[in-house]
This record gives C-alpha cells, structure tokens and sequence, in this order.
C-alpha cells in the first residue's frame, strides 16, 4: 500500500506541484519561502499519506499544509515579527489552491505567476529563466541548456530576479486590461519557450517532453481567453499544429522520424483543425505577426496530404513576409530550407553557407544538421560527413545523436547513393 501511495504522491508532483507553487508564492508572497514550503508539503505527504490515508484534495492538502509549515519556518527565525503579520496566524482553514472568487482576470494562479516573472522591471533573459525554472519546474541545468549559458549564470539570474521582485514589491498579479499588451510579447516569448522545450527536448534519452508542451498549450489557452489577441491565437495555433504530428514522431524504439517521412495517418486532426481555425481567425485580423505566420506555415504542411504535396513555394513566401516582420538567423535558415525544397538543395546550400559565414549560427545543431543534409543530396559526401560529424559533436539529445550517427554510418558505406 506504501508503494502505491508513493507512486500516487510523485504522480501528484509531477502533475501538480507547480500549481501548488504558484498558489504557495501568492499566499506567501515569497518565491524562497514557497518552494521551501512546496519540499515540505511534499516530505510531509510522504510521512502521514501511507498511514492517513490519501486526502480527498491532494493540492488544497498539500497547499494548506506547505503554508502552515512556511509560517512555523517564519516563527522559527530570530526576525520574524513583521513576516509573521504578513502571513497572518495559522488556524484550521484549509487553504484552497484556486485563486479568489472575486478575481474575474484569471482563474489560475500559474498565470498570475507567468505574468509576474515577466514584469518589464526584470530583464528580457531574467524572466525568461525564471518562468522556466519556476512556472514550468525545468532544473537550472535544462535552462541553461536551452540558453546555451552555463548554469552558475543561470542561477545567478535566477536569484538577481527573484531578488528584485521581492525588493521592488513587483505584485504578484496579471496586469489591467490597459497594460496587458505591453506584457504580452514577453509572456508569448517564454511560452514558446517552454514549448519548443517539450516539443523537442534539448538533451536527455528522450525527443520529447509532452509535460511541458502540454502546460505551454494550456498556458496559451488561458492567456487567450484573457486577451483574444491575434498573436495569442497564432501562438497557440502554432504548438497545436507542432503538437499534432507527436505521435509520427518517433518510431515504436524512439528513433527521430524527418517531417518528409512521417506516417500523416497519425497526425492528430482534431489539432490541426483548430489549429487551422485559429490561423484563419488571426490572418483575418489587421495586425498579423510572427507568431501567426509561423502558424500559417505549420497550416501549410499540415494542409498537404503528402510530403511531395507540400506547397514550398507558397512557404517561401510566407518565410519572405515573415522576416520583413521579424527577421532573424533561425527564420533565415529555416527559409534556405524551404528554398532548398523549392528550387533545388544547391540554392538552399549557398543560402546557408553564407548565413553561417556570418557567424551568428556557430553552434546552432540544426544549421549544420541542414547543411550536412543538402550536400548529402547533392552527392558531395565527404562534405557532408565533416558537416555531419560537426552537428554530432553539438548534439545533447540521444534520439538526435543516433539519427545523426546513422547519416555519417549511411555516408561511409562504399556505395551508398541515400537521397
């Protein structure tokens, strides 16, 4: 019974813990203290669970319990008065983990965090990292990853942001209606984070983490029905069309799977029909931008019922507005791609080469992973093993490691001719 309550309880934290983190910070009003109180709940549960039984509410339980052991945390401090007037006394109310009743913004207190962690006072990488790490639970390690920073700096970030929010009295809320625009940019930045995060995972055994695809779409889905912007729409459009194709993915044993051979029969329809209805919804609107160009090509590809179906040349286009709108080096690549598609692998190859002269992409995996596949097609195989062998010497995830690796093992067979 103990090991079923066990397993239950890491159930309970993987699925819950950051909503119970989230409601611990608004009632505590301190990230430190929370996540203090949140191990606490957790040490707790695994303590009195297996003899008391499982309560009826696992979250208010755990949230009730983590607040009365932060303010005993609080009284156990040689300072402790003033902290103690904040929290107020503890009693036998169990703390319910929704937010209030009259709160009509927004019924989740992940958002209000998400919201909090982006606040303009806090620079453009801090929030970043600290959604991450504390909307999303992602480790320091697995930020830094995905910021190609090493992790002492990310920590640092991390401590600085939350110091200022405490030191500056940054509220731990959504903003009014009038403000909410100017925030939103950051908070769809951090989402797609997360998102691209679970989507394609930057190390580990796995290519995926559907956790954090998941609680980036809901995410999106809450920040909509908060503001029916049409970026909000095109981001979420854009995951749920990237979400749709999970399931053709990976192979039965977890070997990555090209776009241009993936099973379309497994693609989740229902996805990428409101997926597609989102698109429409927001290229209808006067103010089209990234988010909703990406999505109208995810729309594309998602349209086509085959891979040699694909309308390249109506992607093209669509990359060409998109980086009028919000040019960069991955938008860059990605359209030397879809121009490769379109008019041959020699005219996406010197769009790449010289992107990569410019060195902005010196240690982007996939710009080399790209590169190393068009001179695979255009016969030049030494060409592409050095760029192959040079994308495997970035790659941290396994799925893609192996991938890679069969290419340079494809590449060295003698006569080996693989389009």
């Amino acid at each position: 019974m103990s090991d079923l309550v066990a397993d239950r309880i890491d159930e309970i934290y993987r699925s819950d813990s950051r909503q119970v983190l989230a409601t611990l910070i608004r009632l505590l009003g301190d990230f430190d203290l929370a996540e203090e109180a949140l191990h606490d709940a957790f040490m707790a549960a695994l303590e009195r669970w297996p003899n008391d039984g499982m309560p009826r509410n696992p979250r208010a339980w755990l949230v009730s319990t983590g607040r009365f052991k932060a303010i005993d945390r609080v009284r156990r401090r040689v300072s402790f008065d003033a902290a103690v007037s904040r929290f107020g006394e503890a009693d036998d109310t169990v703390v319910s983990p929704l937010p209030d009743d009259d709160d009509d913004s927004v019924p989740d207190d992940r958002l209000r965090l998400l919201f909090t962690c982006c606040h303009p006072a806090l620079s453009p990488d801090a929030q970043i990292a600290l959604t991450l790490r504390e909307v999303c639970g992602l480790t320091t390690e697995e930020v830094a990853r995905a910021f190609l920073t090493p992790p002492p700096t990310i920590a640092q970030r991390i401590v600085r942001a939350k110091a200022k929010i405490r030191d500056a009295r940054i509220p731990y809320e959504v903003p009014s209606r009038s403000d909410l625009s100017a925030r939103l940019d950051s908070v769809l930045h951090v989402t797609y984070l997360v998102f691209n995060e679970g989507y394609l995972a930057s190390s580990g055994s796995a290519l995926t983490r559907p956790d954090l695809s998941c609680e980036a779409v809901r995410l999106a889905r809450l920040t909509l029905e908060l503001l029916p912007d049409p970026e909000v729409m095109g981001l979420l459009a854009l995951m749920l069309l990237h979400e749709s194709r999970r399931a053709a993915r990976t192979s039965p044993d977890g070997e990555l799977i090209l776009l241009e051979h993936q099973v379309r029969s497994l693609w989740n329809r229902d996805q990428i029909a409101e997926g597609i209805s989102l698109v429409e919804r927001a290229l209808s609107s006067r103010r089209v931008g990234p988010y909703a160009l990406q999505a109208a090509i995810a729309a594309v590809h998602a349209e086509a019922p085959n891979a040699a179906a694909t309308d390249w040349r109506q992607i093209v286009g669509l990359y060409d507005v998109l980086s009028r709108v919000d040019s960069s080096p991955i938008v860059e690549l990605n359209r030397a791609a879809a121009v490769a598609m379109r008019d041959g692998p020699a005219a996406g190859l010197a769009l790449i080469d010289a992107l990569l002269a410019r060195g902005e992409l010196a240690t982007y995996l996939h710009a080399y992973s790209a590169r190393a596949d068009l001179l695979r097609r255009l016969g030049r195989a030494t060409d592409a093993m050095a760029a192959y062998e040079y994308a495997l010497a970035l790659a941290t995830q396994e799925p893609e490691r192996r991938f890679l690796a069969r290419r340079l093992s494809e590449l060295s067979s003698p006569g080996e001719t693989k389009a």
